[in-house]
């Protein structure tokens, strides 16, 4: 106990208490009035909703600490084949939402599967290509996690969720580049799925039909949100509107007035705009450096790490560096919405889990290399 509590990376650790934290504050000021005035809860709703899922996530984080890497590949291989399963039964039984069916409803939150699936396949990969890495000598060997990650992408699709699977896929792309898989083989694999796509867009082109819903279409339309205000370029524009009014060092905390119902859910994919409406610019990039920051220690550990430690590193330094890219480009319009939460910050049950989760296997290969360093 005393030698996993001794190897942990505690800047890494105190880093995502402060996020956290602060990610709990503002939670609170985004929601209160979306609470009340829309949902008829107690202001605090939405807050301890927030605190208990992190309480949740914590004492699981515990758990999933104490798991040996050397059980990683058999867990992992049967939650892939469990995700598959999840994905299809949510396209039969799940109900829509927001055109969407992409939750199950447990009555205390909706779990979104296709979250919990990034972290699966995270580990899955890493522990796959470091237990055959002597093997990866031909398509076969080479390709056959990614069967399983292409079926996951597909359901994902089929919601649809576009953000998500192209997030999930950047993922598993990257992954497979960081792989000892050989680099003539990475070369060809990547020509002949190249070679796929242009046929198949080719094809669309062709027969004039698109594989994207009219919804979808429309948020390529992304610039000059402010002369949409009336129609989809609302959202933005609002977040511009709440950037401006916070200036260098903001408004006072709980001050903002486009969460008074301007933005819509302004505690999940909009919270960004409100910390700088309400606590400045300054805030903004100050929570920036700190993301950067738990990205340094991420890829520190990784690059300490043996094969699958610096796999597991890099798959989770991807999986919140997109996050929080695809976040704020859209908020500042310079690319689509896609309603993809900020990590830390944002309100949200499945992602929060999956974002400690995701963590914790960070620290667990920490741990490892400081017990490989002791020996």
């Amino acid at each position: 106990m005393k030698k996993v509590f001794r190897c942990i990376d505690k800047p890494l650790l105190i880093a995502t208490i402060i996020l956290f934290s602060l990610g709990l504050v503002m939670i609170f000021s985004a929601s209160n009035v979306t609470a009340y005035m829309s949902h008829g809860v107690s202001t605090y709703y939405y807050f301890v909703r927030q605190i208990i899922i992190l309480a949740i996530s914590i004492i699981a984080s515990f758990c999933l600490l104490f798991i040996r890497p050397k059980h990683y590949y058999a867990v992992s291989f049967l939650g892939m084949i469990g995700m598959i399963a999840t994905l299809v039964a949510l396209l039969i039984f799940g109900n829509p939402q927001n055109d969407m069916v992409g939750w199950f409803d447990l009555g205390f939150f909706n779990i979104q599967p296709s979250e919990f699936a990034k972290i699966i396949t995270i580990v899955w990969l890493a522990s796959y290509y470091d237990t055959n890495k002597n093997k990866l000598t031909n398509y076969v060997k080479s390709l056959f996690p990614i069967l399983f990650c292409v079926i996951i992408a597909g359901l994902i699709f089929l919601q649809p969720d576009l953000g998500t699977t192209i997030i999930y896929s950047a993922i598993v792309g990257l992954m497979f580049f960081a792989s000892p898989v050989r680099k003539d083989l990475k070369v060809k694999i990547v020509f002949i799925i190249l070679s796929f796509v242009a046929f198949g867009a080719i094809l669309l082109a062709t027969s004039g039909k698109s594989i994207l819903e009219d919804r979808q279409l429309s948020r390529f339309n992304f610039t000059n949100p402010c002369e949409r205000i009336l129609d989809d370029g609302n959202q933005v524009c609002n977040c511009y509107i709440a950037i401006n009014n916070g200036g260098l060092t903001g408004v006072g905390l709980g001050n903002s007035t486009q969460k008074y119902l301007y933005l819509p859910e302004p505690y999940t994919d909009f919270i960004f705009a409100i910390i700088v409406e309400e606590l400045g610019v300054v805030t903004g990039i100050g929570i920036i450096l700190m993301y950067m920051f738990v990205l340094y220690r991420i890829l520190m550990i990784g690059r300490k790490a043996n094969n699958r430690g610096a796999l597991i590193c890099y798959g989770v330094a991807c999986y919140i560096f997109i996050h929080i890219a695809i976040n704020l480009l859209g908020i500042l319009g310079l690319m689509p919405m896609t309603g993809v939460p900020l990590p830390f910050m944002s309100y949200g049950g499945s992602f929060t889990i999956c974002l400690v989760a995701a963590l914790t296997f960070v620290q667990r290969v920490s741990i490892e290399n400081g017990v490989a360093n002791e020996k």
